[in-house]
């Protein structure tokens, strides 16, 4: 899909008119921004645009290139958005309405994007690319012969066009017609003969038929067309497994879990094949990396528990039997195992309250056999089947589905805004130095008269050696007395932070506070030390504003616990708000302080509040998202991570592709 967005953006330049240059020179910036994009970069590109967009609130073009960088970025909701506002200042804008189509089909809004494509092909129907991305949502919407119909249009169109044969050779399959679908992949396969999905394809076709051989041969000629192509040699190594060719089924194994090291189900099929031939160890192995990547699964306990038992360790056995019926109490055979080894055991009691459960899942099974369509209901069939490439190793309540991908990332909030020292070098490289502070801000650092001085949420970047000399410098300035004391203090409190000597900071703080309690900056800086004092305290593997996501498919956040309390710095931030109400970091600060407090109710209405006071404060609108992902308003939240990448936060971006919302 990404591949044409390159083609499409040097078509749109192409269509563009040749307008007399606006004074800000609109088409020069319009250009420069497309170069960003055909370059691949979107940040910068998204930075160009915003200007456009701030110029002239209603060029649609502009609108629809931020959707396209957007798009590239994962950022499918803040794409939406602007692809809608793109098609609302021009109602006849196909390409609009054609990406906007893509997106929504991205998220799963299969309906509203075939409204869409609807809509562009209306505008546009010698344009051949939306029929076929129309078959493809069609296709995942399971409306086949629809999907059938939109890619027999685009082929009479674009004849070469491999993927188009495949997906609709696919099409046909779910409609069990076996033999237009082999015609597709023949097709596919004799348009491209170096395509390694087309032989993927007709091989899975072979491999459904049990036409081993064939299906291997296909599954050999993919894997010679693409050596990292990951499909052919899972498929392959099922292909060998029925072929009773353990060995090389575990090289191939071996290939598909060098190029994803995170394979869970490489792993799985992996591990059974090795129990099988009696290589026991290895097996056991690759069942603890399965359940290190998917701890919630049934599948790896009750056949790591056959392992263990094999192995003649049968108290681990016995565990894993039991994890297992946790995760799913209706497992019969677990039970079932269980029993013989808690009698193994001499735990009578134990092994007859497991033998009168397994009878009695058993039974319940087979009266309700024919209305519960779930395949673990069936308590006599074996779990120790190699899975496909397209099956989900299956969790807790068997409806859940996990993905394979990583999903123990950490998440941090973006730190407090505290005034520090920054090199003013690197400042000039960081976009987000550029938004203006307010008056009051203004007028506070010229009169501390420190050039280093900055209102930032950056780490500071100077030496330790350097802020010595200069901490140096500012103690100097402590002889003075009189007025500009507490100036003096101020400074020092600043430095004293820096090298990390907290109680010292927050004592000169404090003094400064006694000879200048009105004036918000001090209380601002003390609360913030405060805080890093107590991340330091607390231990250096759990930072203070620590979050992270937990194993569950929908990538819910939790929050770290903490023994430690904020109240201090709260009260210190309450004091900031009180003396300067119309202060966005004030807010912004507060609410990072309730966040890791368990306040986030409290916490969001404080980065609400400071968007409200500043709308390009993109760190709010970060931190805020953090918080409605936990509170379970994903939407809005990724909404939020939207506009704090479009603000130039690039961790938006880079949390929304992992995130992956399209996908769940």
């Amino acid at each position: 899909m990404r591949g044409v967005v390159a083609i499409v953006m040097l078509l749109v330049a192409l269509a563009l008119p040749h307008e007399v240059a606006a004074q800000y020179n609109r088409n020069y910036i319009y250009w420069m921004g497309q170069q960003k994009m055909v370059s691949n970069d979107y940040h910068d590109a998204i930075d160009i645009l915003n200007m456009l967009i701030r110029h002239d609130a209603k060029d649609f073009d502009a609108y629809f290139l931020r959707g396209i960088a957007k798009y590239n970025l994962d950022d499918l909701l803040g794409a939406d958005a602007d692809f809608s506002k793109a098609v609302e200042l021009n109602p006849v804008f196909t390409g609009a309405y054609y990406y906007r189509a893509i997106t929504r089909s991205r998220l799963g809004n299969y309906d509203d994007a075939l409204n869409d494509f609807k809509q562009a092909i209306e505008l546009r129907p010698d344009l051949p690319d939306p029929y076929y991305s129309r078959g493809v949502t069609r296709l995942l919407n399971q409306q086949f012969e629809a999907a059938i119909a939109d890619f027999d249009i685009f082929i009479r169109y674009e004849k070469r066009h491999v993927a188009a044969y495949i997906n609709r050779g696919i099409s046909y399959l779910n409609l069990r017609d076996t033999t237009k679908a082999y015609e597709n992949f023949e097709l596919a396969i004799r348009t491209n003969r170096d395509e390694p999905e087309a032989y993927n394809r007709r091989g899975g076709l072979y491999l459904a038929q049990e036409r081993y051989e064939e299906a291997f041969s296909d599954f050999d000629r993919a894997a010679e067309c693409d050596s990292t192509f990951l499909p052919a040699f899972f498929n392959r190594a099922i292909a060998n497994n029925h072929l009773d060719r353990p060995m090389r089924s575990i090289e191939d194994l071996n290939r598909v879990i060098e190029l994803d090291p995170s394979s869970a189900i490489g792993y799985f099929n992996r591990a059974l094949i090795r129990s099988e031939i009696g290589d026991l160890n290895r097996a056991l192995e690759d069942f603890n990396r399965v359940a290190e990547l998917s701890p919630d699964n049934v599948l790896v306990y009750y056949n790591r528990a056959l392992v263990h038992t094999d192995l003649g360790n049968l108290k681990a056995a016995i565990a894993d039997y039991t994890r297992a019926i946790e995760l799913y109490p209706d497992f019969a055979n677990a039970y079932l195992n269980r029993s013989i080894l808690r009698r193994s055991q001499r735990d009578v009691r134990g092994a007859e309250s497991d033998e009168r459960t397994a009878r009695k899942k058993i039974a319940e099974h087979r009266s309700r056999l024919n209305s519960d369509k779930s395949i673990f209901s069936d308590t006599t069939q074996r779990f120790d089947k190699l899975l496909s490439l397209e099956s989900k190793l299956i969790e807790r309540n068997f409806e859940r589905i996990t993905t394979s991908e990583s999903s123990n990332s950490d998440l941090a909030l973006l730190p407090m805004f505290r005034f520090t020292l920054l090199d003013e070098d690197s400042i000039r490289l960081d976009r987000r130095a550029l938004r203006l502070n307010t008056q009051r801000v203004r007028d506070f650092k010229e009169r501390v008269g420190n050039p280093r001085l900055q209102l930032d949420c950056r780490r500071c970047n100077i030496e330790p050696d350097t802020l010595l000399s200069l901490d140096k410098r500012i103690a100097e300035k402590m002889a003075v007395s009189g007025e500009q004391r507490w100036l003096a203090l101020f400074e020092h409190g600043v430095c004293l932070a820096l090298i990390k000597q907290y109680t010292s900071a927050v004592n000169t703080l404090s003094e400064a506070i006694q000879l200048n309690p009105t004036n918000p900056f001090l209380y601002l800086n003390r609360a913030t030390t405060r805080a890093e004092m107590i991340d330091f305290i607390s231990s250096m593997d759990d930072s203070y504003n620590n979050i992270s996501f937990d194993s569950d498919p929908a990538k819910r956040l939790i929050n770290s616990k903490r023994t430690y309390s904020y109240d201090e710095a709260i009260e210190d931030m309450n004091k900031v708000i009180k003396l300067y109400p119309d202060f966005a970091e004030g807010y912004y600060n507060r609410a990072n302080l309730l966040a890791i407090s368990g306040k986030l109710p409290e916490a969001y209405d404080d980065y609400t509040r400071a968007i409200e006071l500043d709308s390009e404060l993109g760190e709010a609108y970060y931190n805020r998202a953090l918080v409605q992902i936990y509170m379970k308003d994903t939407r809005k939240g990724c909404m939020d991570l939207s506009k704090a990448g479009e603000l130039g936060i690039s961790q938006a971006y880079d949390l929304l592709r992992e995130f992956r919302i399209a996908e769940h």
